[in-house]
């Protein structure tokens, strides 16, 4: 018999006395309130009304629940439709949590309405079974908007750049088969001379630059195709838009660069004491400001230390430990046990732009001959390249939440040798000898000197 186990209630599972719920939709909000019974004591009374989807009607909202003693006010989170309702109601000083829809969700063979969708949410708010979910801070949400959006034009530049390539197919002209991409410099003049008039092989393979001018004789063949005038107008379109991308882009990660400097949570800690917005910037600094102590990770760069900070925001007492935050970023599979059995589960959805972000530097770190990089070597020849990655952004993540719980950590590289340092020599001798032995030779090992 095995001991029992105590396990304490957590925060969000305490039970309340005065709860509201709201179903939202797009123009309306189905509204449910739960409160003692003035005639039965011991007994609930649910109230449930409509409340139009505007700044007015839910500032009165607000009012009144505040005015009726409302502990909690509990949102499903639909679309961006929550948002009024959340922003509105905290403004007013009402304790409000969004919860995921799997964590609402009504149970199988009940009647849904909007009524009752309310009123159920509201069952499960006043028990305590329900789980909020992470609204960040305003300071985070501005940041958030600009990653996001110059992650989305990152995207399509991305998308014009494979447009201009089989715009180029289509042409006959194959210089994406020699030249590694088409935004190198070579590349980038021998479509421009064409778009130009330039048709000659011979003048376009000139314009190489670098290693690319050995690669002559391949150049000219490649260039040897049906570029005319109607290509080199579609070409030119595209061009333009990839320029105007690239000013947009660089606009969006100035504006990012300085909400983060001018958020104080995010700021370091100079030589002479001194803290601000330009504080903790250089390596010998105490304190490093937030985007310089992640941007130490290998394959983590300012920007992308920033697309982070605006996905996780700076406070880390959100997630009691590092364990809680993969989760919540989806890197980790579900727990499935029954019995002597544990299965795998399924991978939860998590935040794809922490996620996607997460995936770059892992890509960056595995080119790396760090800790990192020789973590991902070991696991690629046994798991494949995915599984890799997942991992890498794993230990990414966890690095992170140990830098941002404590402003005064820093990033410290265990060496590309760290795994090798730490092998059994007697266990790899005894692998040896019986892989060499399975084959019929006999084996006799002698120190060297």
């Amino acid at each position: 018999m095995s001991r029992p186990q105590v396990i304490d209630d957590q925060e969000h599972e305490r039970v309340h006395d005065r709860v509201a719920a709201i179903d939202v939709a797009k123009d309306t909000g189905m509204v449910c309130t739960r409160t003692p019974h003035p005639a039965r004591p011991g007994t609930q009374r649910a109230t449930v009304w409509t409340v139009k989807a505007r700044m007015g009607a839910v500032r009165a909202l607000g009012r009144q629940l505040k005015n009726d003693g409302i502990e909690i006010v509990t949102l499903e989170s639909t679309s961006d439709y929550w948002r009024i309702w959340f922003f509105v109601l905290e403004a007013c000083g009402l304790a409000v949590q969004l919860v995921h829809a799997a964590q609402a969700k009504n149970l199988p063979g009940r009647p849904k309405t909007d009524k009752l969708d309310a009123m159920w949410l509201a069952r499960l708010t006043e028990l305590g079974l329900l789980r909020a979910s992470f609204v960040p801070p305003k300071a985070i949400r501005d940041l958030r908007d600009y990653t996001r959006a110059r992650t989305r034009l990152v995207q399509e530049r991305t998308r014009c750049w494979q447009r201009l390539e089989k715009l180029l197919e289509g042409a006959l002209v194959k210089v994406s088969s020699v030249a590694s991409k088409l935004t190198t410099l070579s590349a980038q003049d021998m479509i421009t001379a064409m778009i130009a008039g330039q048709r000659d092989p011979d003048q376009l393979a000139a314009l190489a630059r670098g290693s690319m001018k050995a690669k002559h004789d391949d150049l000219v063949q490649a260039l040897d195709g049906m570029f005319d005038d109607h290509h080199g107008e579609l070409a030119a379109l595209l061009l333009d838009q990839i320029a105007f991308l690239d000013a947009r882009i660089a606009q969006l990660g100035a504006r990012a660069a300085e909400l983060a400097a001018a958020m104080p949570a995010a700021w370091g800690v100079d030589g002479d004491g001194t803290t601000g917005p330009h504080a903790g910037a250089t390596a010998d600094a105490p304190v490093l400001n937030a985007v310089a102590r992640l941007a130490e990770i290998p394959g983590v760069s300012e920007m992308l230390a920033r697309s982070i900070i605006a996905e996780t925001g700076l406070d880390m007492t959100r997630f009691p430990t590092a364990a809680h935050l993969v989760s919540w970023a989806g890197l980790c599979p579900s727990a499935r046990q029954s019995g002597p059995r544990a299965r795998p589960g399924k991978k939860g959805q998590g935040d794809t732009w922490l996620r996607g972000s997460l995936g770059q530097a892992a890509v960056g770190a595995s080119r790396t001959a760090t800790f990192l990089g020789e973590r991902y070597s070991r696991i690629v020849r046994r798991r494949g390249k995915a599984k890799a990655q997942v991992a890498v952004a794993r230990s990414i993540l966890v690095i992170i939440w140990h830098l941002l719980s404590n402003p005064e950590a820093r990033f410290t590289d265990l060496g590309y040798g760290y795994y090798q340092a730490r092998l059994d020599t007697d266990r790899r001798l005894n692998n040896h000898i019986r892989q060499i032995q399975a084959l019929g030779f006999a084996v006799t090992i002698t120190k060297a000197a």
